[in-house]
């Protein structure tokens, strides 16, 4: 019995996860960790969306739920998102799915056949490359730079197209891993590109409610773009509902009946009493979004105050979403390198750089995930051992 290659390659090879797989089992052998890995909320979902939850289940919302989404649900996201970025959106251009994961693989299930290239901007979140590849297409990563701040240069994202024949472009703002956030200019300079060439523009943005500096701008929201932009968006960061995986597409209405079928032949929906749920979540306003927002901005303002008061590592632009992303390479170390040695001398767990692609070699990722006595501790013991390997 054989297995397929694009399962068997799915993940590309490398050693994207071996840090976090290590400190998992480390914690699950009863060490003392401090986990500063993924983008897990440490608050943890609020009792009335559980409670809500509850009683959707107990008034029998447990069977097949309507595809691609409840009605109700499909038009508080459409008013949410018309609210926010001041397109018009119709519950017809929303498509429920089972988070932000099985959305991305949908977008691009829609716009790419086997064999054809997506494109997706370096540093990255490390899902992305085997997402396409999960669909049959090719990833090509574009590389942004360090001292561009990582925003993308649009002569490279046109080159890339031309070289590939590439049929569509995925974003990501704010940034996973960078935490830089697209300014109107970038995004218009990436709409243009987009529409020269007439491919789909995927736009990840689900920390869109978590803004440190600037504003978010949504690139459906630029000229001639709500109808080549398919926009991902997903409660698990903006309301901590990261375990009961909901989120959404929105796009044209003739993709979202493609991607109502798509879900039809894979998940058949997201469970009724979830959808109530969110629902229901979405309806607690923005007041609501800022409190769950609250402690990663307290805690990017404490890391900013110590990495300040050093010289050994710098920071890329921390301008929104739960990360920072650190430069050791005055260690002298590789972000792989650095990664393991913290955590074997301190019992910290953060990411190499390297997990998010070649751009970011040279750094580490920190979530700003556990309370703030203990983000700051562990993030002051992080900057002495980078100032012990410097020295």
């Amino acid at each position: 019995m054989g297995y397929s290659d694009r399962i068997t390659g799915l993940a590309g090879g490398g050693a994207a996860w071996d840090v976090f797989f290590r400190a998992q089992r480390m914690a699950a052998a009863g060490e003392e960790l401090t986990m500063l890995t993924i983008g897990e909320p440490d608050i943890g979902t609020a009792p009335a969306i559980l409670d809500a939850m509850h009683k959707a289940a107990e008034a029998g919302n447990t069977g097949y739920a309507s595809i691609p989404g409840i009605a109700h649900l499909r038009e508080t996201v459409a008013r949410r998102v018309a609210a926010r970025t001041g397109v018009e959106t119709a519950p017809e251009n929303v498509m429920i799915t089972p988070g932000g994961q099985p959305a991305l693989f949908a977008t691009h299930a829609l716009a790419l056949d086997p064999g054809q290239t997506g494109l997706y901007l370096d540093p990255f979140y490390s899902t992305y490359p085997g997402t396409i590849r999960g669909v049959g297409g090719v990833p090509v990563a574009v590389a942004t730079r360090a001292e561009d701040g990582f925003l993308p240069r649009a002569a490279d994202l046109a080159a890339a197209i031309a070289a590939h024949d590439a049929k569509s472009l995925l974003i990501n703002s704010p940034n996973n891993p960078t935490g830089v956030v697209y300014p109107e200019a970038t995004l218009a300079e990436i709409a243009g590109v987009v529409r020269e060439a007439g491919i789909w523009l995927i736009s990840d943005e689900v920390y869109d409610t978590q803004i440190w500096d600037g504003s978010h701008v949504s690139p459906r929201s630029l000229p001639g773009m709500a109808e080549r932009t398919l926009v991902i968006g997903s409660l698990s960061k903006s309301h901590a509902m990261t375990g009961s995986r909901v989120g959404w597409v929105i796009g044209p209405d003739e993709a979202i009946a493609h991607l109502g079928n798509l879900a039809i032949h894979t998940t058949f929906g997201v469970p009724g009493y979830i959808q109530e749920a969110a629902a229901f979540a979405l309806t607690q306003g923005p007041e609501f979004e800022a409190e769950l927002a609250a402690p990663f901005r307290r805690r990017r303002e404490a890391a900013l105050r110590l990495i300040g008061a050093q010289n050994i590592l710098r920071h890329a632009p921390a301008q929104g979403a739960m990360y920072l992303l650190l430069d050791i390479r005055a260690t002298g170390l590789s972000g792989q390198d650095f990664a393991e040695r913290l955590l074997d001398a301190e019992r910290i767990a953060v990411m190499p750089g390297e997990s998010f692609g070649q751009a970011a070699a040279g750094h580490v990722r920190v979530a700003m995930t556990v309370a703030d006595d203990l983000f700051e501790d562990a993030l002051a013991r992080l900057i002495a051992f980078a100032g012990e390997l410097a020295a």
